[in-house]
């Protein structure tokens, strides 16, 4: 995981550092005493945990766990603070914990034991493909870019269908009411123009007016869900690809 540690005071961070490296060893840390920097190095790479002091100038640690999950939905945070008086502002920002200072080893493990989430599934292919939450694709842990944000609703749907080849006109019926197979042929060209960028276009198959995702080439908590893969069980909330409004788990 990267982890992003936030907190002005230098020997507080300091302390936070130190602690958590001494329970999460093999991670990478990255600690900032300025929150506008932290906020920097999110928009450049992923986060999947950040520890932010709340008691910070200019940008709280509310508002940057605000900010943060606007560019990485799925960052947990725990906050860090001196005072117990935050905790519903923390949870409104859907904090995934609590911790009071002074910071100790006892502290940091019992908030990620109970960390919501916290459990990932070990990648084996070059795409990973998350439906559990909101829908989101990855190559080697990275977002996969496209040039149309519909596009990645495309895959979202054909993920969905499990390998099934979905022609233009369900396609259509799906994401839209009214005839709009020009624009989803502009949709598929940038599908597979985007896989064949990071080298992964036999992922994607496309035939005449038909086409699917190759589910053999990609990891997907959904797909391990309905293997019996007790990790992929723990991380299902009761929630499928929730932006798209046709997406509906179905627990076989």
């Amino acid at each position: 995981m990267r982890i992003l540690l936030v907190d002005d005071e230098e020997l507080q961070l300091l302390r936070l550092v130190n602690t958590v490296k001494s329970v999460l060893k093999d991670d990478e840390l990255l600690s900032f005493s300025n929150p506008d920097k932290a906020l920097e190095e999110a928009k450049k790479n992923r986060i999947d945990l950040a520890f932010l002091d709340i008691e910070m100038p200019h940008l709280n640690g509310i508002q940057l766990a605000k900010k943060l999950k606007a560019i990485h939905p799925q960052t947990k945070v725990i906050f860090v603070t001196a005072y117990d008086n935050y905790a519903l502002d923390a949870f409104k920002v859907h904090a995934s914990g609590y911790v009071t200072k002074p910071v100790n080893v006892d502290k940091i493990k019992k908030e990620l034991e109970q960390l919501e989430g916290l459990v990932e599934l070990k990648p084996t292919k070059k795409i990973q493909i998350k439906c559990f939450g909101n829908f989101e694709i990855f190559y080697h842990g990275e977002p996969v870019k496209f040039a149309y944000q519909k596009s990645k609703e495309v895959v979202a749907y054909l993920v969905d269908r499990e390998g099934s080849m979905v022609n233009v006109n369900e396609l259509n019926a799906v994401l839209w009411e009214e005839d709009h197979k020009s624009y989803l042929r502009n949709l598929i060209a940038d599908i597979k123009n985007s896989f064949n960028a990071i080298n992964c276009g036999d992922v994607f198959i496309k035939r005449h007016n038909e086409c699917a995702i190759d589910i053999n080439k990609v990891d997907c908590d959904a797909f391990e869900y309905k293997k019996d893969n007790p990790d992929a069980i723990r991380m299902y909330r009761g929630e499928y690809m929730i932006q798209y409004p046709w997406a509906v788990f179905k627990d076989e």
